[in-house]
């Protein structure tokens, strides 16, 4: 099976779906994939595929996470304005909590 997460005009995740691998070719699973589900639901929406296990794209994807094209991560909210990304670790360095949380 293959997970894969609809993006809104922001690249912001608002939906999850899996697909069977017959459905798939092997060779190219994240083309084959897009095509796939655009044609299933009638529609032409950008999709990534994601990884359950984080292997791919530094996180599982989950509603409401950003995905970032030139890292190519999915990432969560920041925990305040100040956090720094580390692409590497696909995460936001929230260490400093002297911060306020974004509201």
């Amino acid at each position: 099976m293959a997970h894969f997460v609809k993006l809104d005009q922001n690249n912001i995740v608002i939906s999850g779906v899996v697909v069977n691998n017959v459905a798939l070719d092997p060779n190219n699973e994240e083309k084959s994939g897009i095509e796939f589900l655009n044609n299933l639901y009638g529609i032409n929406d950008n999709w990534k595929q994601t990884s359950y296990n984080g292997k791919m794209r530094g996180n599982y994807a989950g509603v409401g996470m950003t995905y970032l094209p030139l890292e190519d991560i999915f990432i969560w909210p920041k925990c305040h304005n100040e956090a720094v990304l580390n692409a590497q670790a696909a995460k936001w360095d929230c260490e400093n909590s002297a911060h306020d949380p974004i509201q």
